[in-house]
């Protein structure tokens, strides 16, 4: 990212502007910085009627140890300029195949495919509400 230049695109700006709920935004923040770093099959879970970990989980999956890594900054650029949110603990950045980055009410997952598939966060977290992600990234 070059100097002066927002992690995010206009649209996501937007949409992320609207958003009052805090946590909410932040999720969605995450989702949207990860989405420009090329993450995919992007999960927003809203946790916090099943969970007192946190109110929102997102788990993306990365294709490589480089990509993992490019999108948990990302992340964590997107959340500080956007939300002045920095990570209370990251964990897994030496091995970049599960990064998991705490902001406390938000837990974000950044997963290789083997890691995502093998733990299934989504399935073990079944019973939380699943929003809906459509990428905004344009190929």
């Amino acid at each position: 990212m070059r100097l002066g230049e927002s992690s995010l695109t206009i649209q996501q700006m937007q949409r992320v502007a609207a958003i009052t709920d805090p946590s909410l935004k932040l999720a969605w923040t995450a989702a949207y910085a990860a989405d420009d770093r090329k993450g995919v099959d992007i999960c927003l879970l809203d946790v916090s009627g099943v969970s007192y970990l946190s109110d929102y989980f997102v788990i993306i999956t990365g294709l490589s140890k480089t990509q993992v890594r490019a999108i948990y900054q990302g992340i964590e650029e997107a959340a500080l300029e956007h939300c002045q949110r920095q990570p209370q603990h990251i964990e897994g950045q030496a091995e970049c195949s599960w990064v998991l980055m705490d902001y406390g009410d938000v837990i974000v997952h950044v997963q290789l495919p083997k890691e995502r598939q093998y733990y299934n966060l989504e399935a073990f977290w079944g019973h939380a509400q699943r929003i809906p992600f459509e990428s905004l990234v344009t190929t």
